[in-house]
């Protein structure tokens, strides 16, 4: 494409956090768990990272577009003046990848993917211009389901080239009812935390679909296609899907179950690694919450004892503002923190879990949702403790 090219090897990577872990080679990097939770929006050199190939460079800002073509009557290459020009909008929203806790779910059955320990999400603040009103410019009215052509998909295709796609670009794509809903909040994003996008997070414009896992959300945008069906690239159709313990690679059948778009409701404890030493006293217990499709967190219950006896943590999104769940003074695609004192005078297991506003909970045993892709594992979070020496 003209004014960005993907390179054909890693020599110009941009510079990373000298904390980020890296997972898989140059294309997977994420936080430790203590740097999330700090802060309600992650800081941009903190927030995961994941791609496919060498990152995208831009040589010319100004001759960089985006082709909107397929089931329309009038296609359009969109620049970034075109994009800047309609209104824009602030959307606070997490990103979490799909595999996010795989590392937990393989201790149980071995999976395939990238070894993530909790980190794979953080919450942004993400600016741009309505996907709804992008499409509006090439004759699609916002709340359509179907163009008059037949289109009902919204396809993104990346610069970003992956081996999955021998050699050819990522993509991935979501309904056009979802894309054409302004309430959806689906953004081509060109700010985060209100700093312009840096490289890694898909600079010069990007896609951000809120609420949904973050393999949808593809950066480093190339064109947009209206399409029948939904997406047939690798990761819509044999990529992040569910499927049961039952499935392993000798009879896996990628046809019988649809893309993974929401994430189940999810909670995290962020303050103590898998297994800590501490003294014994009074402790804070802290992490995240949170839930897909803008489902609320309606309370996080914290246990101190392995599951017996349980404590409703605090939840809160904005400083100095009450969090309500599925309130309008409360961001809807954010994740909600949490935050517990309890006193701990002996060795023991202490879990979180969450529900969320449809009294969504989360499953008690990683085995029970076991897959071979190791996606969704949202099971209690158990980490611990043990008696004896600690910096805390």
């Amino acid at each position: 494409m003209p004014g960005i090219k993907g390179p054909s090897d890693y020599s110009q990577e941009p510079p990373r956090h000298p904390c980020l872990q890296i997972n898989s080679k140059a294309t997977s990097f994420a936080p430790p768990r203590s740097a999330l939770g700090s802060s309600y929006v992650t800081p941009v050199d903190l927030f995961y990272k994941r791609n496919h190939g060498p990152i995208p460079v831009v040589d010319d800002i100004e001759r960089y577009c985006v082709d909107i073509t397929g089931l329309i009557q009038t296609p359009k290459k969109l620049c970034m003046r075109d994009v800047r020009m309609l209104p824009k909008y602030n959307v606070t929203a997490i990103l979490q990848c799909a595999g996010n806790r795989r590392t937990a779910m393989s201790k149980t059955r071995k999976v395939r993917g990238v070894g993530w320990d909790v980190s794979a999400i953080g919450n942004a603040v993400w600016r741009g211009a309505k996907l709804a009103d992008v499409l509006a410019l090439v004759g699609i009215p916002k709340l359509t389901s179907s163009t008059q052509s037949g289109g009902k998909h919204v396809e993104f295709v990346s610069i970003d080239k992956c081996k999955e796609e021998n050699g050819g670009p990522y993509k991935a794509s979501i309904p056009l009812s979802q894309a054409t809903n302004p309430e959806a909040d689906v953004l081509l994003a060109y700010e985060m935390n209100g700093e312009p996008l840096n490289r890694d997070h898909g600079y010069p414009l990007r896609v951000i679909v809120p609420g949904v896992i973050g393999a949808r959300s593809v950066k480093w945008l190339d064109s947009i296609n209206i399409i029948a069906e939904e997406c047939q690239g690798f990761f819509m159709q044999k990529d992040y899907k569910m499927f049961p313990p039952s499935v392993d690679w000798d009879n896996i059948n990628w046809s019988t179950r649809r893309p993974q778009m929401d994430f189940p409701v999810q909670s995290v404890i962020c303050s103590l690694e898998d297994v800590q030493s501490i003294k014994p006293g009074k402790i804070t217990i802290s992490g995240y919450a949170a839930s897909g499709g803008g489902r609320g967190i309606e309370r996080v219950d914290v246990s101190i004892d392995g599951g017996k006896t349980w404590l409703e943590a605090s939840r809160f999104q904005k400083t100095g503002i009450p969090y309500i769940s599925d309130h309008e003074s409360s961001d809807k695609w954010a994740w909600v923190l949490f935050e517990i004192t309890v006193d701990i005078p002996y060795s023991t297991e202490i879990i979180a879990k969450a529900v969320d506003s449809a009294a969504n909970v989360q499953p008690e045993n990683v085995r029970d949702i076991w897959n071979l892709r190791g996606i969704l594992n949202t099971s209690w979070h158990r980490v611990q403790v043990r008696m004896g020496h600690s910096n805390m």
